[in-house]
């Protein structure tokens, strides 16, 4: 049976337990209306981008308090792009895309320049209008070390990545890359990108965002035997990317070439006998100060690696071995108490999560502070799960966050 089946089975037999919830409590709290906030002076460790392609905006939201702090708008793009944040300058950098007749006629390309207190737009950069688009919005784009340069990925269907000096506010290369895509910052003028014929290249910058050269890896990844996603996770210079059989490839892109390194399998035989693999959309996140690789897996075919998984493997990457194995919280509940108009965390809706099955995750992402929550996302329910990254334990739910999308973007 497909995700797809299981939701909407999931989803049916939902139907018919809330017609057996108890009525909603009649008492609303007046909206205080004429109020302008503003975002704290401070960004917190623990604040999480959650972008959604039906009501294309992008919601800030605070994993410990579970509120809502803001949105930004997008265009009528497949999925909005990451919001980049600058701290050095306070700002907000956000990829859009208009045309002069709504969904069609001429079209233009921005990066639109938001105040990161205010969230008020502030300026924006015209940019070629041929930004990428994926139903993911992974690898898009990326904000250089130093904050200075924001590097956009395009493809017409040709390759290429434009270069903004947000400093300047202007556009100052396309750069040509034929071939290779998807972007991968890796130092303050360069990034590295992946390429089909199994290699990597990166791209080096001048001081003034200009092309000043490409440098190309040998081969080392097998492009149609087992491919490498481009759903990588980062510590400085060294990018990982899974393959669709569950190796773990390491590339260093912070010297003259990328320097790849000999993969380590994430499965044991027995657990790809037993079909365990990667899945989902956005499926690996990273935290440095423990060197802790978190992966989503669920057990399926070949063809089943877009599925969610109901478990995340937690690894030790210098030591190569998984060392914890969470549980995916099921977001059902959570994602349907609003709108049926019950209490997700009462005892209706304690008992309807343990009824209903769990729809796993498709994304994760991990916040890189001292204390680290781990941040899961169904792309097809619009709540967003906390779990504390050290233990797996479920600190929270977070409702109403939109309706669909796999995109988590930890600032």
């Amino acid at each position: 049976m497909t995700h797809r089946a299981k939701l909407l089975g999931a989803l049916s037999l939902a139907a018919c337990l809330l017609a057996l919830a108890p009525p909603a409590e009649a008492d609303v709290a007046p909206e205080q209306v004429g109020q302008v906030a503003r975002l704290p002076d401070t960004v917190s460790d623990h604040w999480v981008w959650v972008p959604d392609r039906l009501f294309r905006h992008s919601i800030l939201l605070d994993g410990d308090s579970g509120q809502m702090l803001g949105a930004i708008d997008s265009g009528p793009q497949i999925t909005p792009k990451a919001p980049l944040w600058s701290r050095t300058r306070n700002e907000i950098y956000n990829i859009d895309t208009t045309y002069s007749r709504g969904h069609r006629g001429v079209r233009h390309d921005y990066l639109v320049i938001y105040d990161s207190r205010t969230l008020n737009v502030k300026g924006e950069v015209e940019i070629p209008p041929k930004a990428a688009d994926t139903g993911t919005g992974i690898a898009l784009v990326g904000m250089l070390d130093g904050e200075r340069f924001v590097v956009v990925l395009n493809q017409s269907p040709g390759a290429s990545v434009s270069v903004i000096d947000v400093e300047a506010r202007r556009m100052v290369a396309e750069v040509p890359t034929a071939g290779c895509a998807a972007v991968f910052p890796a130092g303050p003028t360069q990034f590295g990108m992946l390429c089909g014929d199994g290699t990597a290249i990166t791209v080096h910058l001048k001081e003034n965002g200009e092309l000043d050269r490409i440098e190309r890896s040998s081969p080392f990844f097998e492009v149609v035997a087992d491919p490498v996603t481009e759903k990588g996770v980062r510590d400085g210079s060294v990018w990982w990317f899974a393959s669709f059989g569950g190796l773990l490839y390491e590339v260093d892109f912070g010297g003259d070439a990328p320097t790849p390194e000999p993969p380590w399998p994430l499965f044991t035989r027995d657990e790809l006998e037993d079909e365990w693999r990667i899945g989902g959309a956005q499926h690996l996140a990273y935290h440095p100060g423990t060197k802790r690789l978190y992966s989503v897996v669920h057990q399926g075919g070949p063809g089943s690696h877009k599925d969610p998984g109901a478990e995340i493997w937690v690894y030790d990457v210098p030591a190569h071995k998984r060392v914890e194995v969470f549980t995916a919280p099921s977001l059902i509940v959570a994602f349907l108490g609003p709108q049926a108009g019950f209490d997700a965390e009462g005892t209706f809706g304690k008992v309807l999560d343990f009824l209903l099955p769990n729809m796993g995750v498709h994304s994760i992402a991990v916040t890189q502070d001292s204390k680290p929550l781990l941040f899961v996302r169904n792309a097809d329910l619009g709540a967003v799960g906390v779990l504390d990254a050290l233990s797996g334990e479920h600190l929270r739910s977070i409702d109403e966050t939109g309706l669909s999308g796999a995109l988590l973007v930890v600032p």
